[in-house]
């Protein structure tokens, strides 16, 4: 009997030894955790902020993210919402984690910029913006920009029309008619060039021109945003941009205006200057993390962003927005809590 329990502890040990050892050692893969939503107006300062004594409040959410170790890509079910992505889903060819990291943190910085920007415009202060071109995000390998355009190319000007902006984008390409061509002034890194394209029809609407680009929200280098009104926003080491809708509503809420209306707000998207709020990622993790922060009401982009968090809300309601208008409208006509 004192044998097999030495053996049996031995074993136990042993096994007990491995585990630790698997949950140390990273593995190829990472992996996406829920992060419970934070309260925003703890970490924005404005000029003229009010307090809110509602008891509501605008809430962010955040995916955590790190390199998955071997028990967790053996056993990824040890985590609740947890998902197992391959490395090139979270960083490029050839990019470091601490590139990575760096690009992360830039782009929280320009959505921070781009939701203060929409929400002064919003509340009807001039917010002036001086921008060289649109930012070209991906490219439709089997449309017609495929092998002339490339992710990252900034288009300047369309027709000899300048394009700052992605409404001026979209105005200018769907001027033509689908087959005709148009000539395009493209930035890649310091080269500018001319490029004709010949439009196609967009499968939504076959009356639609398009060039099969998908089109970016992140800021140019050369782009100037001058804010009337000063606004600072730490959220130290977070990175990504899917927290500017959220930061435009704060912004709102803080300068007086009753957004949330006594509820629990939590919000992701991307929040374009024209005020479009784009497709994010980490759904499964971001409902299940403003689920565990009691929020009364979730907004996020429409499609299929929407469809994957109403899969993890529960009971709390989730609102789709396309726009920060239609954000602000939503939210309007919630009961006063």
């Amino acid at each position: 009997m004192a044998r097999l329990f030495k053996f049996l502890l031995a074993a136990g040990l042993a096994l007990g030894a491995l585990v630790v050892f698997l949950y140390l050692v990273p593995s190829d893969q990472y992996i996406f955790l829920p992060d419970r939503a934070q309260p925003l107006a703890p970490y924005v300062t404005l000029k003229g902020e009010r307090p809110d004594r509602d008891g509501g409040g605008i809430y962010y959410v955040a995916v955590e993210v790190k390199k998955a170790s071997v028990l967790e890509k053996l056993f990824h079910g040890l985590h609740e919402g947890s998902t197992l992505v391959p490395a090139a889903a979270v960083r490029a060819p050839g990019e470091s984690e601490k590139q990575h990291e760096h690009q992360e943190l830039q782009a929280m910085a320009e959505s921070q910029e781009i939701g203060a920007a929409v929400a002064l415009r919003s509340l009807g202060y001039r917010v002036p913006v001086d921008s060289p071109g649109t930012v070209v995000a991906d490219v439709n390998p089997k449309g017609p920009s495929a092998g002339k355009l490339s992710p990252s190319d900034m288009i300047v000007s369309v027709d000899g029309h300048p394009t700052p902006f992605l409404p001026d984008l979209r105005r200018a390409i769907g001027s033509h008619r689908p087959g005709e061509r148009v000539q395009l002034k493209v930035r890649h890194g310091s080269k500018v060039s001319s490029i004709t394209v010949k439009t196609t029809s967009d499968p939504q609407d076959e009356k639609r021109a398009i060039i099969g680009i998908l089109t970016s929200c992140a800021l140019q280098q050369a782009t100037r945003i001058a804010l009337p009104v000063p606004v600072h926003i730490d959220l130290g080491q977070v990175g990504g941009p899917s927290a500017g809708l959220a930061f435009a509503l704060d912004v709102v809420e803080e300068l007086g205006h009753d957004v949330d209306r006594g509820n629990k707000v939590a919000a992701t998207g991307e929040m374009c200057l024209d005020g479009t709020v784009a497709p994010v990622g980490g759904l499964k993790q971001k409902t299940i993390g403003a689920r565990r922060a009691g929020a009364d009401v979730f907004l996020v982009p429409s499609g299929e962003n929407t469809q994957e968090a109403r899969r993890y809300a529960g009971d709390m309601r989730v609102i789709p927005v396309k726009s920060f208008r239609q954000a602000l409208h939503a939210l309007a006509t919630l009961r006063q809590k």
